[in-house]
């Protein structure tokens, strides 16, 4: 149950009501700009609250920044889990399932951009630390779920990452061989 003060004429939000205030708009921001290229002072100004504030919820940036790659990994799995789950209902192979559930998460600008983003600052180790459990939960997943080997998960994974890369280059559509070649059907995102 959430706490909300209620004062005359206004509502007062809790500290955990506020983070998740904070991620929703530092997903949008992060994953345009990434670690280093978006100032906290945006982040709070698109949350609402001060950079004071801000920095109360969230010490320091890179705390900040990790928070948001766990939550795009748990949208991830989140989304996976219930492809699974519909799969069984529907008795499609889970890899199916999981395989088109992930292109469509992948129009989520959100989901696509701060993924890349913290890949690309896997350089700082708490960011790392993320990435790595977010790939560790999502593998231990797709382990569990379908039985495959290792090689085909390894494959799965290794797919996903090539439609995270046309995705981010929006090849759909174009008319160049290398952009068909790699959107071909057998190669569908």
């Amino acid at each position: 149950m959430s706490a909300t003060v209620q004062s005359p004429g206004r509502t007062l939000s809790t500290a955990e009501e506020r983070r998740e205030d904070v991620l929703r708009a530092a997903m949008k921001v992060v994953g345009e700009r990434g670690l280093y290229g978006t100032p906290t002072t945006e982040i709070a100004r698109v949350a609402g609250i001060s950079q004071a504030y801000l920095f109360r919820l969230f010490p320091t940036k890179t705390e900040l920044f990790v928070a948001v790659v766990v939550r795009s990994y748990e949208r991830v799995y989140d989304t996976m889990a219930a492809a699974i789950a519909e799969s069984r209902r529907d008795g499609r192979p889970p890899m199916q399932a999981m395989g088109e559930a992930y292109n469509e998460l992948l129009r989520d600008p959100e989901v696509l951009l701060t993924q890349l983003q913290g890949q690309a600052a896997a350089g700082e180790p708490a960011v790392r630390e993320a990435l790595r459990q977010g790939f560790k939960d999502l593998l231990e997943l797709v382990e569990r779920e379908t039985g495959a080997p290792a090689e085909e998960i390894q494959g799965f994974f290794a797919h996903g990452m090539l439609c995270n890369v046309m995705a981010a280059m929006d090849i759909e559509g174009l008319e160049e061989h290398w952009a068909q070649v790699l959107t071909s059907k057998k190669q569908e995102c």
